[in-house]
């Protein structure tokens, strides 16, 4: 069994895998970082630092920090734990890939309708409220915030068809 495919007896991830896991990617996150910084000029030029230096150096810290947990993810033997069980993480789901689609669509609907959209799905499925409570607050929300930075505040939010509809 690899070390991502590790598991203790309640069947969740372990700690050290995930450890390593997360390691490895932001180790990957720092080296990207590092090379497109460097290709761009790390280095000092004769005006000083040039575009990619500070950034390149925040990817190799980001790479050394990553080693530094890779190593001793590797190294240290602890006692097996269990990062997350089946069932935390099926709570966490129900969490992120609302918020996932919520982000996805938002492209398309405007976050106006996305909001109320989230605010009804959550207060029904998730705080267990009835409809009649959940979609006059899902609704005013949006409308509440739309009045604020659109009218108000005069800050443009990303729009859908209903916004252009309605000649905004």
């Amino acid at each position: 069994m690899s070390e991502f495919e590790e598991r203790d007896e309640q069947g969740g991830v372990s700690v050290r895998a995930l450890e390593i896991g997360v390691a490895a990617t932001i180790m990957g996150l720092g080296a990207l970082v590092m090379y497109d910084n460097w290709r761009i000029g790390a280095g000092w030029g004769p005006s000083g630092p040039e575009a990619g230096y500070f950034p390149f150096y925040v990817g190799l810290l980001m790479l050394i920090s990553s080693a530094v947990v890779l190593v001793r993810a590797l190294t240290l033997r602890t006692p097996r734990q269990c990062f997350v069980d089946p069932r935390q993480f099926r709570l966490v789901m129900a969490l992120l890939v609302p918020t996932a689609v919520f982000i996805a669509v938002t492209a398309f609907l405007g976050i106006y309708v996305t909001s109320a959209i989230y605010l009804a799905y959550f207060m029904i499925m998730v705080g267990h409220y009835r409809a009649a409570v959940a979609v006059p607050v899902a609704v005013g929300v949006p409308i509440a915030l739309f009045l604020l930075f659109e009218i108000w505040f005069l800050v443009p939010l990303p729009k859908g068809p209903l916004e252009t509809l309605l000649g905004y």
